[in-house]
């Protein structure tokens, strides 16, 4: 890699260091090829991606961002999982860490906040974006379809008590 790519690839990763809500840094060594790209199919199912590159290159790329404080875990063989839902990278990291031993969460940042492996650990297992959604849009329907019942059900019963009268007089 000549000097102009390492260049654009450090603008690339810093446009993306900007504008990603969460980055988790992880060590990935002793993963095979079928693995990696197991992780990289999950992540991208989700809406995050994952990046490799050389730590001296994302360290440089990292300065002026907001995750910057992830710079002093970027030491070895260390892949980063990037997405714009907080929770997104950390649960399908969390997740792919509980079946291979070898990847090692190390931590991460959300923001400003520097997050240790336990942080990660803890985002990921709260509920994603569009589970929030769809949890507030369920809480904003509910008065609604109670207030529906609400004015149905003197109907109802009239009704029903009409029918009442009707069968006993049949029944007479």
């Amino acid at each position: 890699m000549d000097r102009t790519e390492k260049k654009e690839l450090v603008g690339t990763l810093n446009e993306v260091f900007k504008t990603s809500g969460v980055v988790v840094v992880a060590h990935y060594s002793g993963l095979t090829v079928a693995q990696m790209q197991d992780l990289r199919r999950k992540m991208k199912a989700q809406g995050a991606s994952v990046k490799v590159t050389k730590n001296r290159l994302a360290k440089i790329a990292l300065e002026g961002t907001d995750v910057a404080s992830i710079g002093a875990l970027l030491k070895g063989p260390t892949i980063l999982a990037i997405s714009q839902d907080p929770v997104a990278a950390p649960k399908v990291a969390s997740d792919f860490a509980k079946i291979n031993d070898k990847f090692v969460i190390l931590g991460g940042a959300m923001g400003k906040t520097a997050l240790n492996a336990d942080g990660v650990k803890a985002l990921a297992t709260m509920p994603s974006l569009d589970e929030l959604r769809a949890k507030l849009v369920g809480l904003i329907q509910a008065p609604a379809t109670k207030i529906a019942q609400l004015s149905t059900a003197p109907a109802a019963k009239l009704a029903r008590v009409f029918n009442a009268y009707a069968d006993r007089d049949k029944a007479a």
